[in-house]
C-alpha cells in the first residue's frame, strides 16, 4: 500500500468516525429536545389543572351564595306570608265581631226616638199622640231596613199561600177558589231574596 492510499484510508476513517460522532450528537440534541418539550407540556398541563381547580373553586363559592340568597329570600317571603295571613285572620275577626256595627248605629235613632215617646207617654193626655208616634218611629225603621239592608216584610190577609214562605198554623174552609191567608200572626221577612223568616199566618181553603 501507497503512503497516499494509506492517508486517504486514514482521512475516510476519520471521516465516518466525525460522521458517527456528528450523528451521536444529533441524537443526544433530539433527546434532550423531546425531554424539554415533554416538561414544557407537563408543565402546561399542571398550569392548567391549577387554573381548572381555581375555576371550579369560583364556582363552588357562587353557587354556595346563590343557595344563601335563596335561604334568605325563602325565609323573607315565609313571613312575609305569615304576616299576610295574620292580618287575614285579624280581618277576618274584626268583620265577624263587629259585622252587625252598621245595623245597630242606623237603630239607635229609632232607639231615641222610642226614648223620646216613652218619656211624653208619662205626661200625655191623648191616647193617640202616643200611637201616632209610635206608627211614625214603626214606618221609619221599616223604610231604613227596607233601603239599606233590603229587608222586606210579608204577608197579609188575602195573599195566597205559599208553603215555601208561610207557616201554616191552622187552616179552616171558606168561600175561597184558592188557598189563601185568613190571618197573620206573625209577619214573615225576606233579606234580598232569602226568606230569612216565615209568616206564621191561618189558611183558609175551598170548601169540600
Amino acid at each position: 500500500m501507497s503512503e497516499e492510499t494509506a492517508k486517504e484510508t486514514e482521512q475516510t476513517e476519520n471521516q465516518n468516525e466525525n460522521a458517527e460522532n456528528q450523528a451521536e450528537n444529533t441524537e443526544k440534541t433530539e433527546s434532550q429536545t423531546e425531554k424539554a418539550t415533554e416538561s414544557a407540556e407537563s408543565e402546561k398541563k399542571e398550569e392548567t389543572a391549577e387554573e381548572k381547580i381555581t375555576r371550579l373553586e369560583k364556582e363552588v363559592e357562587d353557587l354556595k351564595k346563590q343557595i344563601e340568597d335563596s335561604k334568605k329570600e325563602a325565609l323573607y317571603k315565609a313571613a312575609e306570608n305569615e304576616n299576610w295571613r295574620k292580618r287575614m285572620m285579624q280581618q277576618k275577626e274584626d268583620a265577624v265581631a263587629y259585622a252587625n256595627s252598621s245595623l245597630l248605629s242606623d237603630l239607635l235613632e229609632s232607639l231615641d226616638n222610642f226614648d223620646r215617646t216613652v218619656e211624653s207617654a208619662a205626661t200625655a193626655t191623648d191616647p193617640k199622640t202616643i200611637a201616632d208616634g209610635v206608627k211614625m218611629i214603626n214606618s221609619s225603621l221599616v223604610s231604613m231596613l227596607e233601603s239599606k239592608y233590603n229587608l222586606v216584610g210579608y204577608g197579609a190577609v188575602g195573599d195566597a199561600f205559599d208553603p215555601d214562605i208561610h207557616e201554616a198554623i191552622g187552616m179552616q174552609e171558606g168561600d175561597v177558589q184558592e188557598e189563601q191567608l185568613a190571618a197573620v200572626y206573625l209577619k214573615g221577612y225576606k233579606l234580598k231574596d232569602k226568606v230569612i223568616r216565615h209568616a206564621k199566618v191561618m189558611v183558609v181553603k175551598p170548601k169540600a
